[in-house]
């Protein structure tokens, strides 16, 4: 007859690995740019840098190499990748298809189904120009939040978590669109006259105005980051 003893697995939220935080600093250091399109750098250097044994950074920098943000050099440690715009743009595409389709449905369904998520969007970003966050960090978490809860008041939880990893594919540039306090302005605005044509259910004035915003946003993007990584590089050169 066989015992079986009950398990003592807590149940309670797992706190982040050391392998995690290695990822996400190591992410944010691409992100600022300190460490530079090109740099190469090895496990050794790193463990050192974030007091971090060999294996949790291994297993963070092979996450990043996932993600195409970094290679494995042969017998020469590691390099952070360029910036591939062209793959950005093919997820700039993704993301335009994925949100107007959700304003779209958004526009169409009766809204006061999504009326707590509008109305928290409604909260935040239909307010007065002195009511207005500068602090580009917190407006940049903001932004990715109006997104992501579009598309998530949509209805479609599939489509909902391609949206989220695009989002999380994308947010090393798109963040760099909100180092101009015009930007933030420009995002404010765009984003009042976005929710106030889908309250309206006005999907072709909704699809509009969203799809132009994407649109500036990615080309903002692409000249901010060539100019943020020319000024990197100049830095380190010194």
């Amino acid at each position: 007859m066989h015992t079986f003893q009950r398990s003592t697995t807590k149940t309670a939220t797992t706190p982040p690995s050391r392998a995690d935080e290695a990822y996400e600093q190591l992410k944010r250091d691409i992100a600022d740019f300190r460490l530079v399109p090109g740099d190469r750098f090895s496990e050794h250097e790193i463990c050192n840098r974030l007091a971090v044994s060999r294996t949790p950074v291994r297993q963070a920098l092979y996450r990043l190499q996932q993600e195409g943000l970094v290679e494995v050099m042969f017998r020469s440690g590691w390099r952070v990748l360029p910036f591939d715009f062209d793959k950005f743009d093919q997820l700039y595409d993704l993301r335009m298809v994925l949100e107007t389709t959700a304003v779209q449905r958004l526009c169409q369904q009766d809204v006061a189904t999504a009326s707590t998520l509008l109305q928290a969007l409604k909260e935040r970003w239909l307010v007065s120009v002195n009511e207005r966050s500068d602090d580009a960090t917190t407006v940049a978490a903001w932004d990715e939040a109006f997104h992501e809860t579009l598309v998530q008041a949509a209805g479609n939880p599939e489509m909902a978590r391609v949206h989220h990893e695009v989002t999380e594919r994308i947010r090393i540039i798109r963040r760099l669109d909100f180092l101009k306090q015009v930007r933030i302005d420009a995002t404010y605005d765009e984003h009042a006259k976005i929710l106030r044509a889908i309250i309206a259910r006005k999907a072709d004035r909704a699809d509009l105005l969203l799809r132009s915003h994407i649109q500036a946003s990615q080309v903002e993007v692409r000249k901010i980051t060539l100019h943020q990584v020319f000024l990197a590089r100049q830095t380190v050169a010194g």
